[in-house]
């Protein structure tokens, strides 16, 4: 029995300095994103600027709501007053008519003494 052996042919490859994968800051040419600390103090005081002012803005419309909403009541206040003023006019003018005020005077007991009456002259 015979035994073969085999020899194997190796096709030497030249050796080539191992390739590196190319970094992410050579590969994407993107800006880092990490965020520095000044810059989450500006965010910071951004987003707080904002919500003050927000809050200002709310609260001057509020203000000024309640400012509309009392001046309407002190209108209609105004109008009432205004009403009562009108009527109360025409009560006085009906009370100070001459035959009113000659019929209170007969019941009262006075009478009419054109000697009594004396005439300052007038503007």
């Amino acid at each position: 029995m015979a035994v073969r052996v085999r020899q194997q042919s190796y096709i030497q490859q030249p050796v080539a300095p191992p390739q590196t994968p190319p970094s992410k800051k050579q590969k994407n040419n993107k800006p880092n994103k990490i965020i520095t600390l000044k810059e989450r103090l500006l965010y910071i005081a951004f987003v707080i600027v904002v919500a003050l002012v927000a809050v200002s803005i709310l609260h001057k419309q509020s203000t000024i709501q309640q400012t509309t909403y009392e001046i309407q009541k002190i209108e209609t206040e105004i109008s009432e007053i205004q009403k009562q003023n009108v009527d109360l006019k025409v009560q006085v003018s009906e009370l100070s008519t001459y035959e009113r005020i000659w019929e209170k005077a007969k019941a009262l007991g006075l009478t009419l003494n054109e000697k009594n009456v004396k005439v300052v002259p007038g503007e």
